[in-house]
């Protein structure tokens, strides 16, 4: 017979850890008298982070005391308070291995559904004073799970939990290891997504990974869309063959093999990163760059706007045709979807590089609707336009639409351009942007960060986009944190191995005091992603361009190839990472 033995609850509050601060309320305690369970919480109750907690689906959150026991002994610790776990409920009984999703429990005068296992999350880890707790919750197999509230009603410690209603027959625990464990089958998968009482997110991550089919390398439900592993590891040494100025500030480079051989076909919008070596005594000099044309056989061409950076410098200064360099196979999943679907081109700035890639396929293969919609400056920094024209003139149902936000007298003069300042959403209707195009967004983040909510308000869901740059950091729960540049860290450590951040245009000295690769880069304000810190939810999931790591914390379900997860990992040597 299954017993509630605690009813733990806390609200929200601010906590410096590891010189951040964190919004939690996973310090819950033991309440005495009856509680009311409501549809979206418990009395008194409370999360920081509604985005990865609470909701409908994850209204209450329960714990075994039989789980408490087995850490106890695990950690050799004494009794752990009930609510360290950040549970709502404790109970005595309901196993993960025994409780299925969508049975539902008579506690008191509620009555409630298992929905889901627990959210892997570092504020656990945070409570519990253990980094490997969200890992290990996984690995041991004793996640807890969620309620849903079907009736609302008082409950308290004491209460006789009963059965109400039998659910899928698919237990939390096989559920929690189906996501995050290896020897995932199409049968289960399938299966987990015909369950009703299963929370969206869950149904939509076992979509995904029947669609990636069994063969796919990661696990695309958390490390993100499935691609093809790099076609090579590191560097491959190539010649520049031509070089050609397309505006004031832009000018193309184009790439084949030393040794002769073509290069693999890159799919448009991918991109490539360069190892360029200046004079000694300098270091090698690491960017990545998006091709600009993926239709020249065995070649590759990018194209680059000069900047403040030392890289775009060099190869504007010093790069001449026939020098050599190293590059990296293609990577990334800024691509074309082939569906069918109407396709819009919007770039602002350098961020029409991947974009060029993409119209230079559209334009050979089966017709689309395509709409071409560009912003720069003025006509002295608008490169690519005639070769942009002769691809429209491929797509026979091509609309177009070019903005200059400072056109000068002579742009006015010849009537250069469609738009007078900056392209809004007017302008997309004006042109019959219909709504279910599918949208590619290149450019500044500032950019990309209007035009998305705009997009998002108008009704367009199909938005895909590619950030030039550092990624957009993620890191949940965390509050008043300020973006910085990349830095080096505040104590450089001269003897580790040099851990490149490729997006960042920063290369650093690895250290024995970071935990991770994680920690390195946030040491150095380095955008990134995370959630469990452990291993476990991918979140922090990164593409290696040359080297090798080691592991702390083993991933329970190892990354895709080519891949690394840094937030448990730590370099075997030099590498370089896209970040």
């Amino acid at each position: 017979m299954a017993v509630l033995l605690a009813v733990n609850v806390g609200l929200p509050q601010d906590i410096a850890w590891q010189g951040k601060t964190v919004h939690t309320a996973v310090w819950k305690r033991p309440v005495s008298g009856r509680v009311m369970v409501r549809r979206l919480n418990i009395d008194g109750d409370g999360q920081g982070d509604l985005a990865g907690h609470g909701g409908e689906h994850r209204a209450v959150m329960v714990y075994q005391a039989a789980s408490y026991r087995y850490w106890e002994a695990f950690f050799k610790r004494p009794t752990l308070d009930y609510g360290s776990f950040g549970e709502n409920l404790t109970v005595d009984g309901l196993a993960d291995d025994e409780v299925c999703i969508g049975d539902r429990y008579r506690i008191g005068d509620a009555l409630l559904e298992v929905t889901q296992p627990r959210v892997t999350c570092y504020r656990v880890a945070m409570r519990m004073e253990e980094p490997r707790m969200a890992n290990l919750l996984v690995s041991h197999r004793r996640p807890g799970f969620y309620f849903r509230v079907i009736e609302e009603g008082l409950i308290g410690a004491g209460d006789v939990i009963t059965k109400e209603q039998e659910g899928s027959g698919m237990t939390v625990a096989e559920i929690d290891a189906l996501l995050y464990l290896p020897g995932k089958t199409p049968a289960k998968l399938k299966r987990a997504t015909q369950i009703p009482a299963l929370s969206k997110g869950w149904r939509q991550s076992f979509d995904e990974l029947l669609a990636a089919g069994p063969g796919a390398s990661g696990n695309v439900a958390l490390g993100g869309p499935a691609s093809r592993p790099p076609a090579w590891s590191g560097f491959r040494e190539i010649r520049v063959t031509s070089i050609r100025q397309e505006s004031a500030l832009v000018r193309s480079f184009v790439l084949e093999a030393k040794d002769g051989k073509p290069l693999p076909r890159a799919r448009a919008g991918q991109f490539i990163v360069l190892r360029l070596q200046p004079p000694a005594p300098r270091s090698p000099i690491i960017r990545s760059y998006s091709l600009s044309d993926t239709s020249l056989d065995g070649r590759y061409r990018i194209s680059v706007k000069r900047g403040s950076g030392e890289g775009s410098q060099y190869l504007h200064d010093a790069l001449r045709e026939g020098d050599t360099l190293g590059i990296s196979a293609p990577r990334g999943t800024f691509c074309l979807v082939d569906d069918g679907r109407p396709v819009v081109l919007w770039g602002a700035g350098i961020g029409i590089t991947p974009l060029l890639a993409m119209l230079h396929e559209l334009a050979r293969a089966t017709p689309r609707l395509v709409f071409w919609i560009y912003g720069t400056r003025d006509g002295t920094d608008n490169p690519f336009a005639d070769e942009i024209t002769g691809l429209l003139s491929a797509c026979p149902t091509a609309k177009h639409l070019l903005a200059f936000s400072r056109p000068t007298p002579a742009d006015r003069q010849v009537a250069a351009f469609d738009v007078d300042g900056h392209i809004g959403m007017k302008d997309l209707l004006m042109l019959g942007v219909p709504a279910d195009a599918r949208i590619y967004l290149c450019g500044p983040t500032r950019f990309l960060q209007k035009m998305r909510d705009e997009l998002a308000a108008a009704g367009h869901s199909e938005v895909i986009s590619e950030l030039f740059g550092g990624q957009e950091a993620f890191q949940p729960g965390v509050i008043g944190a300020k973006a910085k540049p990349p830095h080096a860290p505040a104590d450089k450590d001269q003897g580790g191995p040099i851990v490149s951040f490729v997006r960042s245009g920063l290369a650093v000295h690895w250290g024995t005091k970071y935990a991770s690769l994680l920690e390195l880069a946030e040491a150095c304000d380095v955008p990134v992603r995370w959630s469990c810190r452990s291993g476990v939810c991918h979140s922090c999931e990164t593409a290696v361009i040359g080297g090798n790591v080691d592991y702390t914390n083993e991933p329970p379900d190892p990354p895709a190839e080519g891949r690394i997860l840094i937030c448990c990992s730590g370099p075997k040597g030099d590498i370089q990472i896209d970040l």
